[in-house]
């Protein structure tokens, strides 16, 4: 299993992540539709993001549809706050001091 963080990192595959959070499922040829490479390059992506599991595949026919699977998101969500927690405090405390220091001018 790939990890999340690597999965995300590129730019086409957040962009097919966005793509399948807008729709329920889609196959790859619609996929491809909005990429300037090929079938066989989205695939490639598409099974980076398979192998983190934050997409699943299944067959209809001799097509193949993807859908998003979030779940394994929240780890970088987790992640993330921690850090807007962190950063949020410290502009707090920055608040805090320009006001004292405005007060004691």
């Amino acid at each position: 299993m790939r990890d999340v963080y690597s999965a995300v990192a590129d730019s086409t595959r957040r962009k097919l992540l966005r793509l399948l959070a807008e729709a329920e499922e889609l196959p790859l040829h619609e996929l491809t539709e909005h990429f300037q490479m090929g079938r066989t390059a989205v695939s490639k992506h598409l099974a980076i993001l398979k192998d983190a599991d934050l997409v699943r595949d299944r067959k209809v026919g001799r097509e193949t549809r993807y859908r998003l699977n979030a779940e394994p998101l929240k780890e970088i969500e987790d992640w993330v706050s921690f850090y807007t927690k962190f950063w949020n405090e410290r502009a707090e405390l920055l608040r805090q001091l320009l006001q004292e220091d405005q007060n004691e001018n």
